[in-house]
């Protein structure tokens, strides 16, 4: 698991592997990963939108941008958590995935960047 605060808001990530959907010889890999997302602001905070860099090993890269997370604009009080959990499709057994949220806080309406730690996506551990 891996973890990042900005501005009071710890964004913690853990990745899954899906081995039984994923399918190795058509170069299709399958994750999963849960969010959590704590408020250790003074300030009660609404999540507006999500920003996602992917990265595949084979020098793919893509970008999600959308409302929300999983159909949601999840408000948290003060030691408030929030979790949730998504998935990414990669062409290759190794990759990583970051971003951000764009987080509004309720009483003055102020927009603020919460980055989401960089996380690995990984189908078989590698040995060095």
């Amino acid at each position: 698991m891996v973890s990042s605060i900005t501005n009071g808001i710890k964004v913690s990530v853990e990745v899954f592997y899906q081995i039984d959907f994923s399918r190795p010889k058509f170069n299709e890999f399958i994750f999963t990963y849960r969010v959590n997302i704590e408020n250790g602001s003074p300030y009660t905070v609404r999540l507006l939108a999500r920003h996602w860099h992917i990265f595949d090993s084979i020098n793919k890269h893509s970008e999600v941008k959308g409302d929300g997370v999983v159909g949601r604009q999840p408000i948290l009080e003060p030691n408030q958590s929030y979790s949730y959990v998504s998935g990414c499709n990669l062409e290759s057994e190794l990759g990583y995935m970051e971003g951000s949220y764009t987080m509004e806080r309720i009483s003055n309406g102020k927009l603020f960047t919460v980055d989401i730690p960089v996380f690995t996506l990984e189908a078989t551990p590698k040995l060095n």
